[in-house]
């Protein structure tokens, strides 16, 4: 006889205690994940920094890291990108929600730790842009890259001389890839 595991909510997910690690629920079911490496930080504030400053300047919205949000339920999947933009007027004021954000930031940024699965990679992309994501931004630190997935299901990719470009999710926002990279 099979025995039938329980799946996890978002609300038990957001009751669990700090042990160092990072989850992720993917249809109930908890993923563990390592805190990230030091380089890993390192190309992620180099995104976050300019484009933190850049929406901060232009009254676009708001930059955050390492927040959940609640992409579907029952099952819930509650994913945690490295950078996220939520465009003005998607969010209340500061202390209104402790818990996880309910649906999909605008713009999801993840930075590739040599660990993660290409596999594991594609389908936060698919739970993103399924939950309503507008832009995605994966950044491969070993071969200096940057895959762009949009909403529309087109895929791009960027190298070192070219630069990431905020489209019409964060107009007028670009970043030299070589200002990650180098």
């Amino acid at each position: 006889m099979a025995i039938e595991q329980k799946l996890m909510t978002a609300e038990e997910l957001l009751a669990m205690p700090d042990d160092g690690f990072k989850y992720e629920l993917r249809q109930g079911e908890l993923i563990k994940m390592s805190p990230p490496g030091y380089d890993h930080g390192r190309f992620g504030g180099r995104v976050y920094l300019p484009l933190a400053q850049y929406v901060e300047d232009k009254n676009l919205g708001e930059v955050l890291f390492e927040v959940g949000y609640e992409l579907a339920s029952d099952p819930d999947t509650v994913r945690a990108p490295d950078i996220a933009f939520l465009a003005r007027g998607r969010s209340g004021p500061i202390g209104s929600n402790p818990g996880y954000f309910t649906g999909a930031p605008d713009l999801e940024v993840e930075v590739v730790s040599p660990n993660d699965a290409a596999a594991d990679v594609r389908e936060k992309v698919a739970d993103y842009l399924n939950a309503g994501a507008r832009l995605v931004w994966i950044l491969y630190p070993k071969t200096k890259t940057v895959s762009i997935y949009r909403a529309n299901g087109t895929v791009e990719e960027r190298t070192v001389g070219q630069a990431l470009d905020g489209e019409d999710v964060v107009p007028g926002f670009s970043l030299p890839l070589a200002r990650v990279f180098n």
